[in-house]
């Protein structure tokens, strides 16, 4: 950490004219637009949005009419394809002033939109049409990186402006967007036909140009402009009023603490899931001076605000141990923001939504943030990280001025905003619960955590052999997302790496709600040739790793008492509950194991832990420990080819007569883990298509 304030990265252009030679006008939109959004110091991820003016062909008339091809409502600009467009007659975009009474109409205008779509294009339009349909250009872009944001957010910003460009971008004081704003764009370039663009406080800045390559290179310019200007006005001087508070070595650990505790007071009715950042700006401000004072004004720029709320939650780094000052701490700012949404409301407000803090700030330690899923708490994260420069750029011309609490109110809780929330589907049942599979990389543990991935939760993979766990990390990360999935190198042996482990997984998570005690071995041997470190071994894995598990994931499962539960599933095998000969190490373990679960049933009810066994048989096709000496060794107790022959004695053995799969065993420990199974606990599940023997009763 230096004494001088973090400066802004400076964007370059990247455009390449061979590969934009071989693109279509519309392609070529869509290329500027990509290389916009894919860099972080030109916007912020679906923000900003880009358009161009282009000739189609009427598919009812046949003739050539102009289209503005705008991106559609809720994309990014850094991601999408030429489908995130929506498409629409620019001549009918520009009829709809005949409907336009005033600023009070702008929500009116917006259902106007579709009844300009062009070609029956269904990507609905966003409220930002206005901004690019009523400027008199061919290719507009509308961004807002922290650059231009800190210009836009701070008392000295228009003199600053002028400064900068000379009267070649213009300013307009702040207006929510629509139909009103985009007029008062036009009706201020009109009036300054020399502007290459205009300043627009605390929203950002809007620039023109003729074809796609001179569009892209302006705003990237401007923007650099802007980075240069507040660079050399930070130069050599402390942010925020300089460090009171360094960062804590311990940062890491005291986080993987504190937020399992935060979540387990943020009641309400979807659990929370928790992003930690201790990056150089989050430091930077949370140490600083200025911090509480900068803190409690919340954000300026609309797409800020719409991720982190009105403000932020401070706490103080001395009281984290102390559960009812965070209790408290909780509570009181539900109060406040009931306090704001009741000062604030229209007759028409929609609801009151969740009222718990989106951002934790924590001196010393860094920024946490919370939303119902985890890319959402990722990027509430990085748009207060944005926030963070914007108030350091800000405060270096002038005094950082946030958004006017009832304009931040009427942006929250926008009916136009509240019917794209509306208009979301539904999440899955487990968006919002962390599961942590041991043995992860194996194939029952695989199978399970893909079950639960598939319903929406994330899952941290703990498995001993640290490539195969990345593997199956990789590969799970391309199927679902990269925010869902961690994976941990654990031997659950080593109580040092389980209590690691979960830290890990509260670190990255900000709790747990599900744990599948999974990794396993298997022996076969008889009595005789039974050798003490063979007996230990079983023992070591299959009775204490399952111990060492449950023991330090309980604490983190006791937290959410109060969210509904937690639910503990261990692995078990049918030769727990039915004798085995040639196995007594591998079967008592796992006896020791399926006893210590049941016990664990009675410790943690009164907690809201539920603590439930399946029982396997003979899982070989998937499975890792089938592929090794156990599959040869159990072929031989049974005087059988350890190949298909194997497998069929298995099957055959079966009352059903069928093969039990890695995801047989998934379904059940999915089963016992959700919701379906909430008034069960102490139970055991047999999935090997019907063994007498392992008949629980």
């Amino acid at each position: 950490m230096t004494n001088s304030a973090i400066p802004f990265a400076v964007p370059t252009s990247r455009w390449d004219d061979a590969y934009a030679a071989t693109l279509s006008p519309e392609e070529l939109l869509l290329y500027r637009s990509n290389l916009l959004g894919s860099d972080l110091t030109v916007t912020n991820f679906g923000g900003g949005n880009t358009s161009a003016k282009l000739a189609g062909t009427d598919p009812l008339t046949g003739e050539t009419v102009e289209v503005l091809w705008v991106k559609g409502s809720g994309g990014d600009i850094g991601s999408m394809k030429l489908d995130g467009f929506a498409t629409l007659y620019q001549d009918k975009l520009l009829g709809l002033e005949a409907h336009y009474n005033g600023p009070d109409d702008d929500d009116k205008m917006v259902g106007y939109l579709p009844h300009c779509t062009f070609n029956l294009n269904g990507r609905a339009a966003s409220i930002d049409t206005p901004l690019h349909s009523l400027l008199p250009f061919a290719h507009v872009d509308h961004v807002h990186p922290d650059a231009i944001i800190a210009l836009a957010a701070s008392s000295g910003g228009e003199a600053a402006t002028k400064e900068i460009w000379g009267g070649k971008i213009g300013w307009l004081p702040w207006k929510r967007p629509g139909y009103t704003l985009g007029r008062m764009l036009r009706d201020y370039q009109r009036a300054n036909p020399g502007v290459q663009g205009v300043m627009m406080a605390s929203h950002g800045i809007i620039c023109w140009a003729d074809s796609a390559k001179e569009c892209y290179e302006h705003t990237v310019g401007l923007i650099a402009d802007a980075a240069n200007y507040l660079n050399a006005k930070m130069a050599g001087k402390p942010a925020f009023g300089g460090q009171i508070v360094a960062p804590n070595p311990d940062r890491a650990a005291i986080a993987a603490d504190l937020m399992p505790r935060l979540r387990g007071f943020m009641t309400g009715a979807r659990r929370k899931l928790g992003h930690y950042s201790d990056d150089a700006e989050a430091l930077e401000f949370v140490g600083s001076a200025k911090f509480e004072e900068l803190a409690a004004l919340g954000t300026s720029c609309p797409d800020h605000f719409l991720r982190t709320k009105i403000a932020p939650l401070t706490l103080d780094p001395a009281r984290l141990q102390d559960d009812a000052y965070l209790a408290e701490k909780i509570s009181a700012y539900r109060d406040f923001y009931a306090a704001y949404y009741e000062r604030c409301k229209r007759a028409n407000s929609p609801a009151m939504r969740d009222p718990n803090p989106v951002v934790v700030l924590v001196p010393g330690v860094g920024r946490i943030t919370f939303a119902t899923d985890k890319t959402t708490a990722r990027l509430a994260g990085e748009f207060y990280g944005n926030a963070i420069n914007v108030m350091r750029g800000a405060e270096a011309i002038g005094d950082y001025i946030a958004l006017d609490e009832q304009e931040a109110f009427d942006i929250e809780y926008w009916l136009l905003e509240e019917a794209k929330l509306q208009r979301m589907p539904a999440p899955k049942p487990q968006v919002g619960r962390v599961a942590f599979v041991t043995g992860g990389a194996g194939g029952i543990g695989a199978a399970t955590a893909a079950r639960f991935l598939k319903e929406g939760a994330c899952v941290v993979l703990a498995d001993r052999d640290a490539a195969a766990v990345e593997e199956v990390r990789a590969g799970f990360a391309k199927q679902f997302g990269k925010d869902v999935v961690r994976a941990v190198t654990c031997d659950v042996t080593d109580e040092a790496q389980v209590k690691a482990a979960f830290d890990t997984a509260a670190r990255e998570f900000g709790g747990l709600d599900v744990v599948v005690a999974n990794a396993g071995i298997a022996s076969s041997a008889p009595i005789e040739q039974t050798t003490v470190a063979l007996w230990d071994r079983n023992f070591d894995v299959l009775a204490q790793g399952y111990f060492l598990t449950a023991k330090h994931a309980w604490g983190l499962m006791k937290r959410n008492k109060d969210l509904g539960g937690t639910s503990l599933v261990f692995i078990g095998s049918k030769n727990a509950v039915a004798a085995a000969a040639g196995a007594s190490a591998y079967a008592s373990a796992k006896a020791a194991a399926n006893h210590l679960g049941r016990c664990l049933a009675l410790e943690g009810a009164p907690e809201g832990i539920r603590v439930n066994i399946v029982n396997p048989d003979a899982v070989i096709k998937g499975s890792k420990i089938w592929d090794g000496d156990w599959r040869k060794e159990r072929a031989a107790s049974n005087k059988i080819d350890a190949g298909e022959e194997l497998e069929a004695h298995y099957r055959n053995r079966s009352m059903l007569k069928r093969d039990v799969l890695p995801e047989d065993i998934a379904e059940a420990a999915y089963f016992l883990g959700s919701d379906a199974s909430a008034k069960s606990t102490g139970n055991m599940i047999n999935v090997d298509a019907g063994n007498v023997q392992a008949f629980t009763r």
